[in-house]
């Protein structure tokens, strides 16, 4: 079955930085598009990253652009956020999820989805 696993997450303080990595196993990774959601307390879940499966294309949303870089290594199934100059409202639970569809302009639901993982940022 499809397995999709972030790690990463932490306490950080206000400034700092974070790489979250999500592995994908079970489905042809090349195949899909991988997004990042974040979803803040007694919030829905926002799209903030998406990444084409050739790695080349990418969206950010307006929320996180010039903060956040995603990348992908298909060889190893795994994809990666890297966030600068955390905030305490980029406080969340950060989910990646795999998906068909690809837009330039936002990131679609994904047809699977992780755990995710909690990123704490402190002031």
């Amino acid at each position: 079955q499809v397995q999709v696993v972030e790690s990463g997450g932490g306490s950080v303080q206000a400034g700092g930085s974070l790489r979250l990595s999500c592995t994908v196993s079970g489905l042809s990774f090349t195949a899909y598009t991988l997004a990042s959601f974040l979803q803040g307390l007694w919030k829905g879940r926002e799209g903030i990253s998406c990444i084409f499966w050739t790695g080349r294309e990418t969206y950010y949303a307006d929320s996180v652009k010039g903060r956040v870089t995603s990348s992908r290594d298909n060889a190893k199934n795994t994809v990666y956020l890297e966030i600068s100059s955390l905030k305490p409202e980029d406080t969340a639970m950060y989910y990646c999820g795999a998906g068909r569809l690809w837009s330039a302009n936002r990131c679609h639901t994904p047809a699977y989805w992780g755990q995710g993982t909690q990123v704490t940022v402190s002031a």
